[in-house]
């Protein structure tokens, strides 16, 4: 992971032990501007996908909305945990109140841009 953003173990607050979960497979692209986190979360559907941000912690969960039809029976079941969670602590140059999020074929895309005070910039020199 790049300076940004550090993936976390925090467990939660509230001191009860988390449910199972799978880790999803994450990306993360930095540029001047920000970054770009990509997560694989397939069977996940948007109104499953939790995405919260507390303090600098971005905290990443879904929920599998896998149904298997009344008249069949899974023989051959490889994902037996039907949720998924994963956090990171994100850097204080990053604008938490400047990020989307968008859920295309399994795969979360998420846009967190830099604060403007974190961004490179160029400063004009002057002569006389």
């Amino acid at each position: 992971m790049n300076a940004n953003i550090q993936e976390s173990a925090t467990a939660r607050r509230s001191g009860q032990p988390e449910p199972a979960a799978l880790v999803p497979p994450v990306d993360v692209i930095e540029d001047a501007s920000g970054i770009t986190l990509y997560a694989d979360v397939p069977g996940v559907p948007k109104d499953r996908l939790n995405l919260r941000v507390d303090g600098d912690t971005l905290i990443i969960e879904g929920e599998m909305a896998l149904e298997i039809p009344r008249d069949m029976e899974a023989t051959h079941v490889e994902v037996s945990v039907p949720r998924y969670r994963r956090v990171f602590t994100l850097s204080r140059d990053l604008d938490t109140e400047n990020m989307s999020a968008e859920l295309r074929h399994g795969v979360l895309k998420l846009r967190i841009s830099k604060a403007e005070a974190a961004r490179p910039r160029r400063i004009e020199v002057r002569a006389e």
